[in-house]
């Protein structure tokens, strides 16, 4: 069966096409348009729940749950997806399953006619299934137009489109983002950023983001892609967090789509990427050719971390480059003022959702002054008050916060250590070289600290064990977590080995 795919055509080329090569094979030239009336959607009905029995739920879901299916005529079913780059996935690695599943549900459907929506209707952009068919050379004629409308805007594809770009959050608005001065100057570049966007230009490029964790880096991105978007529906912007990005990239280097993922990756006008921390391997260098390919044609990037570039180890030395030469801003630490003005926020939005909920300004206070790690957290501290509130009907005072919010209150500052000044201290402490330390030396000055290393990044921070495998010079979580139990071990046999580590613990607390 023929597999090549015919991209961006036009719908009367591919018409004129469909006939000459129907005649030549002698299997349906002349036949007259079936018209199967009420019975197509049954068909199609039926024909997808073959396609999730064989498939599976998983790719289901995330490949063909946008698919639609518009008519079948002439024995050909007329397929449409939301996306050029879907229609190209689709095409090259599950049209066999699809005509299966038609085939297996009625013989007036022979062949398949992908399509792309564009404004909600279909447009030919894809191919014909006809092993006979003697296909012509692609035409060069895609527009800019055709590669920025072949992507819809984020906020309106379906969510089984996996191919758009990470979900955005409706909430997560310039409107209900909270600035006071640890974030005011972040929250200026993103408005800019977000203007220039909707009209069609590009601010402070590249701007890279940064901050630790739960600081509102995820909210101003959320909040760009919303507001760049507003003016113009069909204008490409994309946000993916660095586990999406590499998620299409793997996928796409085992179906062998890599030249379709970079097609699509250079078609996006605004790109926002999330956690950059996180990238690692081939995907990194796959990120960078497509910054340079977007800077250099003036589309708009946005990048955050919880690092500046500089401190970004598995960054090569041309992206970091990059990166560190747009605009850096930082997001600081939240001051009381700012997260008093948080919990205010957030507890006027439960009042307009719970009627007669109330919750005192001393509950308030005291929330901004105990709970110091993140954002997320002071959320965390209101709906927990809602909704011991909400769960008791009992009254929101000090003492309930006390209760409900124990563990939060314990958390203090621990989240905000950086697995980079762990391995600086440690490193210092004992006299070894931070690359020492990441390598895959195996000696014994050099294995101890790795460990003690290890064992204070999974305490102090809130990172996972394959994070900090990854911190580590990529290794396995099971490493990781082999190092936390040896020091565990040692620390409960050797007391001088204990108050050892306790000491770095308190020096990187400080």
């Amino acid at each position: 069966m023929n597999h090549t795919s015919l991209l961006a055509r036009d719908i009367n080329q591919e018409t004129e096409q469909l006939d000459v090569a129907t005649n030549q094979s002698g299997q349906m030239g002349g036949e007259q348009m079936t018209d199967l009336g009420a019975d197509q959607s049954k068909i199609w009905e039926r024909a997808k729940k073959r396609l999730w029995a064989s498939v599976g739920e998983d790719v289901f879901s995330s490949w063909f749950a946008s698919m639609e299916m518009e008519e079948i005529r002439d024995g050909v079913a007329h397929l449409s997806v939301p996306t050029r780059f879907l229609s190209s996935w689709i095409t090259s690695n599950y049209q066999d399953r699809i005509l299966e599943a038609f085939t297996a549900e009625t013989d007036q459907v022979a062949q398949l006619h992908l399509t792309v929506r564009i404004n909600g209707k279909p447009r030919a952009t894809i191919q014909q299934n006809n092993g006979s068919e003697a296909q012509k050379p692609q035409a060069k004629s895609t527009t800019n137009q055709g590669l920025r409308t072949g992507v819809q805007h984020n906020a309106r594809i379906k969510a089984g489109d996996a191919l758009s770009g990470s979900a955005l959050d409706p909430k997560l608005t310039f409107d209900s983002f909270v600035t006071g001065s640890a974030n005011e100057m972040a929250l200026a570049a993103a408005k800019q950023v977000a203007q220039a966007a909707a009209q069609g230009t590009a601010a402070f490029n590249p701007v890279y983001i940064h901050s630790s964790v739960g600081l509102g880096k995820s909210h101003l991105l959320n909040a760009i892609a919303w507001a760049a978007g507003a003016g113009d529906k069909d204008r490409n912007i994309v946000y993916l967090t660095a586990d999406h990005f590499m998620y299409h990239f793997i996928t796409a280097v085992q179906r062998q789509s890599a030249i379709a993922f970079k097609e699509w990756l250079r078609s996006i006008d605004v790109l926002l990427i999330d956690d950059m921390q996180f990238l690692q391997g081939k995907s990194v260098t796959e990120l960078g050719q497509a910054l340079s390919a977007l800077l250099t044609g003036a589309k708009q990037v946005v990048v955050a971390g919880d690092a500046p570039p500089r401190d970004l180890d598995m960054l090569d030395d041309r992206l970091r480059s990059r990166l560190s030469g747009g605009l850096v801003v930082p997001i600081q630490s939240l001051d009381e003022e700012l997260r008093r003005a948080i919990v205010q926020k957030r507890a006027e939005q439960a009042a307009a959702k719970f009627p007669g909920l109330h919750i005192p300004a001393p509950v308030l206070d005291y929330v901004a002054r105990n709970v110091l790690s993140h954002g997320r957290d002071l959320d965390g501290a209101v709906n927990r008050l809602v909704a011991a509130n909400q769960l008791t009907e009992e009254p929101i005072t000090i003492e309930l916060a006390e209760k409900a919010l124990h563990d939060l209150l314990r958390t203090r500052d621990t989240r905000r250590v950086k697995i980079d000044e762990i391995q600086t201290t440690v490193a210092k402490h004992f006299k070894v070289s931070k690359p020492d330390l990441l390598s895959s030396r195996r000696s014994r000055s050099v294995v101890r600290p790795r460990q003690i290393a290890m064992y204070l990044s999974k305490i102090l921070t809130s990172r996972s064990l394959p994070e900090i495998g990854r911190r580590f010079g990529n290794r396995d979580h099971t490493t990781v977590l082999h190092a936390v139990r040896k020091v565990e071990q040692l620390m409960g046999g050797d007391t001088g080995f204990a108050q050892e580590v306790e000491l770095l613990k308190r020096m990187i607390e400080e």
